[in-house]
């Protein structure tokens, strides 16, 4: 004979040491949680998931490098109540700056010379009568080199271009300064692509170690970007130091055996 169990619809009571022991369980839940997340991420490991049997890490690598290329922009200004006087200052201005750059050793094909540019104050839509100076011009002249130890060497050499009359310089912060770039990042970016992956699989391994698994295939990667920044230790890229810094973060996925 068969005997069929009928559910029992018999309420089920907790008692207060019930909730107690509860609330217990899932405080100390989420501690380990806390703690095993802390556990990953002080090793690289970005994401786990058990069900898949999946690691997800980051691979990181830097590199010090010097910069390629400097433009450096040498503008000068004049102001007066002649027209003329205005234009053959700056015409002199021009003259000696570019005297200056080729006793520091450019060649003409690092300089460009812009043409001078002079402004009638009256004949702004807003001018007013209380101009001191009726007439200010600019004129500038653009060093690009690849020699980049010569463009910051000249760059602290121009006291007698001030010491001469020339007023440098220009309205916003960092105005009249070389600016250092870094134009050959392509040649070392698959050095810096490879060390994040060897790092990467590094961490992947470690892990994958300690949890008692064996490393399977790489089941999808992300290489990231590469990020320059001054040399420094900043953030950010001024154009204002002499080295650069890269820096890849790369995400890969390991299967786990």
């Amino acid at each position: 004979m068969t005997h069929a169990i009928e559910p029992t619809s018999t309420p089920v009571r907790t008692s207060a040491s019930g909730l107690v022991t509860a609330a217990a369980v899932l405080a100390l839940g989420l501690v380990l949680g806390l703690a095993l997340a802390g556990w990953f991420m002080g090793r690289g490991v970005e994401h786990f998931r058990m069900a898949d049997r999946v690691v997800t890490v980051k691979g990181l690598a830097e590199q010090d490098v010097p910069a390629d290329h400097a433009v450096w922009v040498l503008q000068f200004r004049r102001a007066d109540n002649d027209f003329s006087g205005v234009q053959q200052a700056l015409s002199q201005d021009r003259d000696q700056v570019v005297a200056f750059l080729k006793a520091q050793g450019f060649q003409d094909a690092e300089l460009d010379v812009r043409p001078l540019q002079v402004q009638d104050a009256f004949a702004k839509e807003y001018a007013q009568a209380s101009q001191p100076l009726r007439f200010g011009g600019v004129g500038r002249v653009v060093v690009s080199s690849e020699r980049v130890a010569l463009v910051d060497q000249a760059a602290k050499a121009t006291d007698p271009l001030i010491q001469a009359g020339i007023q440098l310089g220009g309205d916003m912060e960092g105005a009249g300064l070389p600016r250092y770039q870094l134009r050959g990042f392509n040649a070392i970016k698959a050095p810096l692509l490879a060390e994040a992956t060897r790092n990467a699989r590094e961490q992947a391994q470690k892990f994958a170690a300690e949890a008692g698994a064996e490393l399977g295939s790489l089941k999808s990667a992300n290489q990231g970007s590469i990020r320059v920044s001054d040399g420094d230790g900043s953030d950010m890229d001024s154009g204002q130091t002499l080295s650069k810094r890269l820096r890849v973060v790369s995400t890969f996925e390991y299967v786990l055996k």
